[in-house]
């Protein structure tokens, strides 16, 4: 591809996404002094076109915002985040930011239709999750892991299974929801609402089943999702947490000391589930594959969430108790996605809470020629 003259087009900028889509890229970069790059199961691929200049990245940058009914002008401020489409291609989390003086862009790729859980390769577990009605339903792990895809199928999964009324509050919208049994609204931060707290108080007034918040960032946000699965409703959330204890501790930090106490057993009364996700390559390098922690909160759980002390005692009910329930720790998910040859023992090992006791069990149970 010849170098551009002028700022980059419109038309090139599309060719782009169009190819990120095509080589199911998860991401695509575009930042000054760098090709476009692209973000291939987890390695970076630079395109082989020149370098982006100050133009380009503008150039981009308007292209996103200055969309219809993207409710944006002139380029002033330094970062957003906002919904982008391409029609017959692909929906886009674009994230426009400044650097150094620059415009640059993330483009996360977003699929115009929901995956259902066998799609994703998710287990058995998390059809329980969406069947829950009432409470609250976390789903944690860290940026570029599937919790949004994840609470995107589990949305689609209750709206297609009952007439139930969702409220989503998103930062920005990332899947669209199909017309289903159940009725769907669906607010972006910044363009339908000022924030996720005053979105949420309204979503209270606007009769709602279901109420998703995209991620639970501040202590007001956290304390009226605990406010709407007291009163009777069912709220998922993502948390950037790696695994379910830290996702309890996030959870219970947003709130400050003196109140901490409260908000466990508030937590205790009306957390539902808990599932932590880790997006893996398979062996066959040919794509990603979730490992899965996942809680399911019994009386047992809501006796150790309630008692700071006990909260080290969750991974192993997971792994004993809970697993006649569907519950499992990383490790256990771990250990059969290489005992199905579906991840490498070096994916296995490095992905591992404790790595010690999972190459030795791998070890035992292989006879000593882990594979």
């Amino acid at each position: 591809m010849e170098p551009s003259q002028g700022p980059l087009s419109e038309e090139l900028f599309h060719s782009f996404l169009s190819l990120a889509v095509k080589r199911q890229a998860s991401d695509v970069h575009f930042e000054v002094g760098y090709p476009p790059t692209y973000r291939v199961f987890g390695e970076l691929l630079a395109a082989k076109v020149p370098p982006l200049g100050h133009a380009d990245t503008e150039a981009i940058a308007n292209f996103v915002l200055q969309a219809p009914g993207s409710g944006f002008g002139p380029l002033d401020f330094r970062e957003v985040d906002r919904s982008y489409s391409l029609p017959g291609v692909s929906r886009f989390r674009a994230s426009i930011f400044k650097q150094r003086g620059s415009w640059g862009a993330v483009m996360r790729t977003i699929p115009f239709a929901v995956p259902d859980f066998a799609t994703l390769n998710l287990p058995p577990v998390v059809s329980t999750v969406a069947d829950a009605r009432r409470g609250l339903v976390v789903v944690s792990g860290a940026t570029g892991n599937g919790k949004s895809t994840t609470i995107a199928a589990i949305i689609h999964h209750i709206i297609q299974q009952e007439r139930l009324h969702v409220v989503t509050v998103e930062d920005p919208i990332e899947f669209i929801f199909s017309s289903g049994r159940g009725l769907v609204i669906q607010r972006e931060v910044g363009s339908d609402t000022a924030s996720y707290s005053d979105a949420l108080r309204a979503a209270l007034r606007q009769d709602p089943d279901v109420i998703m918040v995209g991620e639970l960032r501040d202590r007001e946000s956290a304390d009226i999702c605990l406010k709407a699965a007291e009163t009777g409703h069912l709220v998922i959330t993502s948390l950037h947490t790696p695994d379910v204890p830290r996702a309890m501790g996030r959870l219970v930090g947003l709130f400050p000391s003196d109140e901490q106490e409260t908000v466990r057993a508030r937590l205790a009364d009306n957390l539902q589930a808990v599932v932590a996700l880790r997006l893996l390559l398979r062996a066959d390098a040919a794509g990603l594959i979730p490992a899965v922690e996942a809680l399911l909160a019994t009386s047992t759980v809501r006796e150790m969430i309630r008692d700071a002390t006990r909260i080290k005692e969750l991974k192993p009910y997971m792994e004993t108790a809970g697993a006649d329930l569907g519950m499992h720790s990383f490790d256990q998910y771990l250990y059969k996605l290489h005992e199905a040859r579906r991840i490498s023992l070096d994916t296995a090992l490095g992905n591992a809470t404790n790595r010690a006791d999972l190459e030795r069990r791998i070890l035992i149970e292989s006879g000593g020629r882990p594979a």
